[in-house]
């Protein structure tokens, strides 16, 4: 069964086929991704690999957790379940407007 891995604190310049070719090294890789900015299309920085079994998983966590790749040391663990987050805009806001106390017209 694939095993799903994180890999955080990539330098923006990495593209997927730099992680692929560097995870190939250990094992099977079934798909790679970085994740991009939706506005600006440029990396966020981090990605996931899935390797297709987890001993190929466990072998390039110790493998490159803590690498210096392009000056920056890797993260790299086993991917956790992604949390459901509540879709929309942002929070809150108070109250707005409104006219305080028993102002208005007096007779």
């Amino acid at each position: 069964m694939a095993t799903k891995l994180y890999v955080g604190n990539l330098s923006f310049d990495t593209t997927e086929g730099d992680l692929l070719r560097m995870f190939e090294q250990v094992g099977q890789v079934s798909s790679c991704t970085i994740i991009m900015d939706k506005g600006t299309n440029k990396s966020r920085g981090f990605g996931f690999v899935e390797m297709s079994s987890q001993e190929e998983a466990d072998k390039a966590i110790s493998e490159f957790n803590g690498k210096n790749v392009d000056g920056r040391p890797l993260t790299v663990n086993e991917a956790r379940p992604r949390e459901d987050r509540p879709r929309g805009g942002g929070g809150g806001g108070g109250g707005g407007g409104g006219y305080g106390g028993r102002g208005g017209y007096r007779r």
